[in-house]
């Protein structure tokens, strides 16, 4: 699309964001605002782009008079080099659903009770990057270990009106093997263990995105339980619903309301098969470009989180640290930072080919 159409989406989507009949549907609203949010730095850019083009245009006049007008050509020069490079990177194609809220799944593994605490250890570091990045969380499931872990949690990340950056551009690269190498708390001679915990990332999926014959289901409903056989609820509230043309099975106990745990589970059930149906479309399209950070696999390890040296290195792209601490306390920026850029530099590169391989006129 040229750069004149997405301004002139930008000014309709302004003005249908004005009405307030439009925010009487708040799906809506919701999909215009992350439209308007991701067309933003592009308008803003053109219009830099294009101050500086003006301003630039009157120093190279005014420098036959005055030298010093010629030295500020040559800093407008630069600026708008630099900006152009800006709104290039901002037209690549985007993923279609960098926009989106995710659900995120946290489960252990590979090393028993000791994947399970880690497992928390996890969902902590992701509820603590949620908060520094302004999201907000909610657990829409959790089936908690015996020692304080978590055999496996589902948590909804969804950021807030206005922000620029949706939460599937940060945290799809999450997606995949995750291993620790610590000593266990249950280990009494000082070893060092390596478990694993499989984290899967799907875009939260609306409503109207994915249509699901009520048929098609089958829900079951059963009685909730914690840790140690514990039971949590005296009532059949946990439901499991089971999507019989595919075959996922999803299923909820935290909520206390059968109805509530069913709406949750419902959720999730949309976002897995919004996943299938784009893996489907990706694979049919063009299984051969597909990008090795984007389409990481959940048998993939991706990370490793090294407890005796302090270390954290994710295999893709050969990142590696040593404040694993302070990752583990929320400080993940700089780790999905390196693979944002690792895509960056992937797609910079395929539009560079493509614009190579076009005939000349």
């Amino acid at each position: 699309m040229k750069i004149d159409d997405l301004i002139r989406e930008y000014a309709d989507i302004e003005a249908r964001l004005a009405d307030p009949g439009v925010h009487a549907d708040q799906a809506l609203a919701r999909r215009l605002g992350r439209r308007y949010a991701e067309l933003r730095p592009i308008v803003e850019t053109q219009r830099e782009i294009t101050a500086v083009e003006d301003d630039l245009a009157a120093a190279r006049e005014l420098a036959g008079e005055d030298p010093a007008f010629a030295a500020e050509a040559e800093e407008l020069e630069r600026r708008r080099d630099e900006l152009t490079e800006r709104l290039r990177r901002l037209l690549l194609p985007r993923d279609p659903n960098d926009g989106k809220d995710v659900i995120l799944e946290i489960k252990a593994g590979e090393g028993g009770e000791e994947s399970a605490l880690f497992a928390g250890d996890l969902l902590r570091m992701y509820l603590r990057y949620a908060e520094r990045s302004g999201w907000k969380t909610e657990i829409l499931d959790a089936h908690p270990s015996d020692l304080g872990g978590y055999k496996d949690v589902t948590v909804a990340v969804k950021s807030r009106p206005g922000q620029e950056e949706g939460v599937w551009t940060r945290l799809k690269y999450e997606g995949g093997v995750h291993r620790v190498q610590r000593v266990p708390v249950t280990e009494s001679q000082g070893r060092i263990h390596t478990s694993a915990v499989g984290v899967l990332v799907t875009p939260e999926a609306e409503e109207v995105e994915v249509e699901i014959d009520p048929n098609d289901l089958r829900i079951d409903v059963y009685r909730s339980s914690g840790p140690g056989g514990q039971s949590v609820n005296t009532t059949d509230s946990a439901v499991r619903i089971t999507h019989i043309p595919t075959g996922v099975v999803v299923s909820c106990q935290n909520e206390k309301s059968q109805l509530q745990n069913k709406e949750q589970a419902m959720r999730i059930l949309r976002s897995r098969l919004l996943a299938m149906a784009q893996e489907e479309a990706d694979a049919a399209a063009a299984a051969e470009r597909k990008s090795q950070v984007r389409t990481v696999d959940r048998s993939e390890r991706v990370r490793t989180y090294n407890f005796p040296e302090n270390r954290i290195s994710d295999h893709r792209v050969g990142y590696k640290a040593y404040n694993l601490d302070q990752v583990l306390d929320g400080d993940l920026h700089n780790v999905t930072q390196a693979l944002v850029d690792a895509d960056m530099k992937r797609r910079l590169a395929e539009a560079g080919q493509a614009h190579e391989a076009q005939p000349s006129s």
